[in-house]
Protein backbone atom coordinates (compact mmCIF):
# COMPACT_ATOMS: atom_id res chain seq x y z
CA UNK A 1 0.00 0.00 0.00
CA UNK A 2 2.76 2.11 0.85
CA UNK A 3 4.20 1.56 -2.36
CA UNK A 4 1.17 2.96 -4.38
CA UNK A 5 1.10 6.38 -2.25
CA UNK A 6 4.29 7.51 -3.24
CA UNK A 7 3.63 7.57 -7.54
CA UNK A 8 0.66 9.12 -6.32
CA UNK A 9 1.96 11.48 -4.00
CA UNK A 10 4.60 12.64 -6.48
CA UNK A 11 2.49 13.01 -9.47
CA UNK A 12 0.03 16.03 -6.99
CA UNK A 13 3.29 16.93 -6.65
CA UNK A 14 4.29 17.37 -9.97
CA UNK A 15 0.96 18.76 -11.63
CA UNK A 16 0.81 21.16 -8.29
CA UNK A 17 4.35 22.59 -9.75
CA UNK A 18 3.07 22.04 -13.18
CA UNK A 19 -0.08 24.56 -12.65
CA UNK A 20 1.74 27.18 -10.30
CA UNK A 21 4.25 27.66 -13.51
CA UNK A 22 1.55 28.10 -15.48
CA UNK A 23 0.05 30.31 -13.47
CA UNK A 24 2.58 32.40 -12.97
CA UNK A 25 4.03 32.20 -16.54
CA UNK A 26 0.79 33.76 -17.33
CA UNK A 27 1.00 36.71 -14.67
CA UNK A 28 3.85 37.43 -16.24
CA UNK A 29 2.68 37.60 -20.48
CA UNK A 30 -0.38 40.04 -18.57
CA UNK A 31 2.50 42.05 -17.36
CA UNK A 32 4.27 41.94 -19.93
CA UNK A 33 1.77 42.30 -22.48
CA UNK A 34 0.70 45.67 -20.33
CA UNK A 35 4.08 47.36 -20.66
CA UNK A 36 4.30 46.59 -24.29
CA UNK A 37 1.19 48.77 -24.65
CA UNK A 38 2.49 51.28 -21.92
CA UNK A 39 6.04 51.40 -24.38
CA UNK A 40 4.30 51.58 -27.68
CA UNK A 41 2.56 54.63 -26.51
CA UNK A 42 5.28 56.54 -25.18
CA UNK A 43 6.45 55.70 -28.51
CA UNK A 44 3.97 57.26 -30.49
CA UNK A 45 3.96 60.13 -27.65
CA UNK A 46 8.08 60.64 -27.72
CA UNK A 47 9.29 59.40 -30.90
CA UNK A 48 7.55 58.99 -33.39
CA UNK A 49 6.72 62.94 -33.90
CA UNK A 50 10.76 62.96 -34.42
CA UNK A 51 10.53 61.04 -37.85
CA UNK A 52 9.08 61.88 -41.22
CA UNK A 53 5.09 61.78 -41.20
CA UNK A 54 3.90 58.29 -42.45
CA UNK A 55 7.21 56.71 -40.73
CA UNK A 56 5.28 54.71 -38.53
CA UNK A 57 7.45 51.54 -39.49
CA UNK A 58 10.68 52.75 -38.85
CA UNK A 59 9.22 54.01 -35.26
CA UNK A 60 8.47 50.47 -34.60
CA UNK A 61 11.77 48.97 -35.28
CA UNK A 62 12.99 51.50 -33.30
CA UNK A 63 10.92 50.32 -30.16
CA UNK A 64 11.55 46.70 -31.34
CA UNK A 65 15.47 47.33 -31.23
CA UNK A 66 15.34 49.09 -28.02
CA UNK A 67 12.78 46.34 -26.43
CA UNK A 68 15.40 43.90 -27.74
CA UNK A 69 18.67 45.06 -26.05
CA UNK A 70 17.10 45.72 -22.65
CA UNK A 71 15.50 42.29 -22.67
CA UNK A 72 19.14 41.16 -23.50
CA UNK A 73 20.38 42.81 -21.01
CA UNK A 74 18.09 42.08 -18.27
CA UNK A 75 18.16 38.76 -19.12
CA UNK A 76 21.80 38.37 -18.59
CA UNK A 77 21.48 39.88 -15.37
CA UNK A 78 18.90 37.24 -13.93
CA UNK A 79 21.30 34.65 -15.21
CA UNK A 80 24.06 36.19 -13.04
CA UNK A 81 21.33 36.68 -10.34
CA UNK A 82 20.47 33.23 -10.44
CA UNK A 83 24.12 31.95 -10.45
CA UNK A 84 25.42 33.67 -7.30
CA UNK A 85 21.44 32.69 -5.60
CA UNK A 86 22.34 28.80 -6.65
CA UNK A 87 26.48 28.79 -5.48
CA UNK A 88 25.68 30.17 -2.28
CA UNK A 89 25.08 27.70 0.95
CA UNK A 90 21.43 27.14 1.98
Amino acid sequence: MKNKKKPVKLLTQAVTTQIITLISTSFGLVAALAWNEAIKEYVNVFIKPYFAKGSGVVSLFVYATIITIVAVLVTIQLAHLLERLSSKPA
